[in-house]
């Protein structure tokens, strides 16, 4: 399966945007983007050039692309499903985003990043109304029941990941029970949950052309 293998934090200097993608470490100052808060490569340190209208948008759609550690087709499929339903599209895509399990996983504070959240889920640690699910992109719905098994409660990471839940804090659609290790999917997530700074008006012109 396809994926990408470098530095993370290359990524989040590509996009000028602390996308949280190393989970504790971003929350330091051996942070990446506050060391060295500039494009990668050699001529990174100049003055960031000025993006065309085309350019923006491309750049708004990797940037949500990477943070939810999606590719390109399944994003695109994504793109396609939420432009079909009613409602703003931009909103629906995200919606369908955040409705995936690895980042309801993240989102409940189980685990410091989306990827280490897309491990647990594969490795069949995850729960979903009392059935293990190891597919990332399992899209969780209102009333549904997410609850890490017993075999991975005393892990480090994710005591680690628990301990610090609080600074990151739960969004409202979600509903944590930190000492049953589980949580409740208690409504569809709204435009709001979203923290990061996503226009997804650009991407959706992007995909219209």
């Amino acid at each position: 399966m396809a994926r990408y293998r470098g530095s993370v934090c290359r990524l989040c200097r590509r996009e000028n945007l602390k996308l949280f993608l190393k989970g504790e470490r971003c929350y330091t100052e051996k942070c990446a983007m506050d060391r060295r808060p500039y494009p990668p490569g050699q001529v990174g340190q100049g003055r960031r050039k000025k993006f065309s209208e085309y350019g923006l948008q491309l750049r708004e759609k990797q940037k949500a692309r990477r943070l939810y550690g999606v590719l390109e087709k399944q994003f695109r499929g994504y793109y396609h499903e939420a432009s079909r339903k009613q409602g703003v599209t931009g909103e629906e895509l995200l919606k369908f985003l955040e409705q995936r399990l690895d980042n309801a996983v993240y989102r409940l504070g189980f685990a410091c990043s989306r990827a280490e959240a897309r491990m647990l889920v594969r490795h069949g640690h995850v729960q979903v109304d009392g059935n293990r699910v190891n597919i990332p992109s399992f899209r969780v719905k209102p009333g549904m029941d997410i609850i890490l098994r017993d075999k991975v409660r005393d892990n480090g990471r994710v005591l680690s990941a628990m301990s610090n839940v609080e600074k990151r804090g739960v969004p409202g659609w979600l509903e944590l029970k930190s000492s049953e290790f589980a949580g409740r999917v208690v409504a569809e997530p709204a435009r709001e949950d979203l923290s990061i700074p996503i226009q997804e008006q650009l991407i959706v012109e992007l995909y219209s052309k």
